[in-house]
């Protein structure tokens, strides 16, 4: 079943939007699975994403996880950071090889100081599953950022939730206090504080947040492990059930690739038959020289082909000609070519020969 990919980063709201999901398709009588690093870890620990090695180790944890619970009757979500694209498409690797759909849900603070990437353009991309690429911003107000700094010299304009004042607004003791490292848990909107679970100050310390921001590889849905695509900006955008339904259970699954495919199975007999058949060929071949002249065109039993003789053929010479026939036929069983085994290996001969 399929395999739903939560992104963003801490207090974006992926929790409460992962158990909402849950909700709604347990109602419908899903089985729903959740994943996220409590269940991998046994209790919340964010220092994991300070610590290069410990991080990879989580991550394969969570992989891990997903590819035991993922099954053609369970909906598996996953709800973790997930902002590296490489793991996505790990994901998105293993969904193919389960043959089940999967689909991406982007969540996105709808404003704040935090150096979150943002979606340009999200009103007006509210309504359609795409993203937009982000970068990090060089230059704020026109002067560039500080080295080794926490936050913009100068604040950048936003669009305050709580009261609809803008920066030339703010009294000028509140800007000297932004500019140092802001408190991000201090930051979160009631909605978004009822979503988070309740842990210390400084389960996310700001320079935690910071690391995460620069190194956040934003999802892109012209990336095909990243779509479908469904950004969600704050907690008041309603989740697009209708769609992400539509997506997880009406879409098809994304192709495997043929290399990881396994042959197909021939029947018991079918080397038999081939080895019977060639024999057969190279005996007829044999008594058919005997009075032939160079140029006359040699009709084999059982076969509707033709093979111009043009010098007298070894036992040696075709033997060796009907090993590599068998060491190819054998990498590509199939049960259909068994009438035209005799046409194909006397094709073979004829192209090898001249």
């Amino acid at each position: 079943m399929p395999l739903v990919v939560f992104c963003g980063l801490p207090y974006s709201g992926k929790s409460r939007r992962a158990e909402e999901l849950r909700g709604a398709l347990a109602a419908e009588g899903r089985v729903v699975h959740v994943v996220d690093d409590a269940a991998v870890l046994g209790a919340e620990d964010a220092t994991v994403y300070g610590d290069s090695v410990r991080e990879k180790a989580l991550r394969g944890a969570l992989r891990a996880a997903v590819e035991r619970r993922l099954s053609r009757h369970d909906v598996v979500i996953l709800d973790s950071l997930n902002y590296i694209k490489g793991f996505r498409y790990e994901l998105y690797c293993l969904a193919r090889a389960a043959r089940t759909p999967l689909c991406l849900v982007y969540c996105v603070r709808p404003g704040g100081l935090s150096e979150e990437p943002r979606v340009a353009g999200s009103e007006e991309n509210r309504n359609r599953n795409v993203s937009v690429s982000w970068r990090p911003r060089a230059e704020e107000g026109g002067r560039p950022l500080e080295a080794g700094t926490g936050a913009f010299r100068e604040p950048r304009l936003v669009d305050s939730i709580g009261n609809g004042r803008t920066q030339a607004d703010v009294p000028k003791e509140l800007v000297q206090e932004e500019t140092r490292a802001p408190d991000f848990p201090a930051l979160m909107t009631p909605e978004f504080e009822k979503s988070a679970k309740p842990v210390s100050g400084d389960f996310y310390t700001p320079e935690l947040l910071e690391a995460l921001a620069l190194r956040f590889e934003a999802p892109d849905s012209r990336n095909r492990w990243d779509r479908p695509l469904f950004t969600l900006v704050g907690l008041e955008e309603p989740l697009p059930l209708a769609e992400i339904r539509a997506a997880l259970f009406e879409n098809r699954a994304p192709p495997p690739h043929q290399s990881t495919q396994s042959q197909p199975l021939a029947s018991g007999n079918f080397l038999h038959q081939l080895d019977q058949i060639t024999s057969q060929v190279l005996a007829g071949l044999m008594e058919a020289q005997k009075s032939a002249v160079p140029g006359d065109l040699l009709k084999l039993p059982g076969t509707t082909e033709h093979l111009r003789f043009t010098r007298p053929l070894t036992m040696a010479e075709l033997s060796r000609l009907r090993r590599q026939f068998i060491s190819y036929t054998k990498m590509h069983p199939n049960n259909e070519n068994l009438p035209q085994l005799a046409n194909m290996f006397l094709q073979y001969l004829s192209q090898s020969l001249h």
